[in-house]
């Protein structure tokens, strides 16, 4: 079977041997899965991994001079179970999301960000069976791709534990800032405003439910948020995750905000400490999500109570994947690019 995998800081389209499931685990064929902001930081940052593991306490390794395998935001169809697999939630030829974890005792794999298991961008890859979820009939493909990243944001907005009368801003408007755009619109925040430099992001940050956007070479956003919204309670959603974007925030927060910190720096970084001491900041760091966040996302995006259509923006094939990558690092063209095993060889527009 053919996949992508990461090697040295490159992506290169080649050919592996078949997965075999084992008791208690599905084989999958990938149908469509979404490259990741933090699929991006991993190719290019690979030997973070293994000292937050080990921070962390993590059980597993990671070795970021060796081959390794990204992709973590999929939809696949069930082919086959392991021998031995009792009462799966799935069926064979049901399409399936999943959190992207491969339980085996005493490890719990992280799929998309190890060097041992296929993941996303490969033709076939194994799951655990009983974390599948099947997708709703009638749930479009690539929008079932976003459940992964859409759950990100519900667990960040949950943890930023919203009163009425508070109002938002979203700093960064890539999937993740749109996400949260998404559910705070859902929750009904008003005003929420919306930072970007690109203007395709700002564009669907306004489609997805901000109220006010803005070009933060024109105007900080912070300040279109005192213009409309001053003296209201704010919590203030960093969503970009590189190096001095949280000192920025930090810098520019009215007194008493809450800062809930989305985006995903795998660089170190620096942060004055005495200016959230001073206005008295809560500070909420923000990872993933639960099963019930999963879940209740996937039920939103069949429902229709969050519509994030405009999110996928174009498609690709295996050959194509690094130039997507690149792509997106620019933040001017795409936002969610999905990797589809019959897709083009060069990212196409949706």
């Amino acid at each position: 079977m053919r996949g992508v995998v990461a090697r040295r800081h490159h992506l290169l389209v080649e050919e592996f041997p078949e997965p075999t499931p084992a008791p208690g685990e599905a084989l999958v064929a990938l149908r469509a899965c979404g490259i990741c902001g933090s699929d991006l930081h991993t190719l290019a940052h690979p030997e973070m991994l293994p000292e937050v593991a080990a921070a962390s306490g993590l059980e597993g390794r990671f070795d970021p001079d060796g081959d390794f395998y990204l992709g973590h935001e999929w939809v696949g169809e069930v082919l086959d179970f392991g021998a031995g697999t009792s009462d799966p939630p799935v069926q064979r030829g049901d399409l399936v999301v999943s959190m992207p974890y491969l339980v085996r005792p005493p490890e719990l794999v992280a799929l998309g960000f190890s060097n041992d298991h296929y993941a996303g961008y490969c033709e076939r890859f194994l799951l655990t069976a009983d974390l599948c979820h099947r997708v709703p009939r009638g749930l479009d493909v690539r929008l079932a791709a976003l459940t992964e990243p859409m759950a990100v944001g519900l667990h960040a907005v949950n943890k930023a534990r919203l009163a009425a009368g508070d109002t938002a801003l979203v700093v960064g408007c890539g999937p993740i800032g749109l996400a949260l755009i998404a559910w705070l619109r859902a929750r009904g925040v008003e005003p929420i405003v919306a930072c970007d430099y690109s203007a395709q992001r700002r564009g669907l940050a306004e489609r997805l439910g901000a109220h006010v956007v803005v070009d933060p070479r024109d105007e900080p956003g912070i300040d279109a948020w005192q213009t409309i919204a001053a003296g209201r309670p704010v919590v203030i959603f960093e969503a970009v995750g590189v190096p001095g974007m949280l000192d920025e925030v930090i810098v520019a927060a009215p007194a008493q905000a809450r800062v809930v910190v989305a985006g995903v720096c795998m660089q170190p970084d620096r942060i004055r400490p005495l200016f959230a001491i001073i206005k008295e900041l809560n500070v909420q760091f923000v990872y993933a999500y639960d099963d019930d966040e999963f879940t209740a996302t996937l039920h939103a995006l069949d429902d229709g109570s969050l519509d994030v259509a405009p999110m996928v923006t174009g498609r690709v094939g295996f050959e194509g994947v690094a130039a997507a990558f690149e792509l997106l690092g620019a933040a001017e063209h795409h936002v969610k690019v999905l990797v589809e095993p019959d897709g083009p060889a060069q990212v196409a527009t949706l």
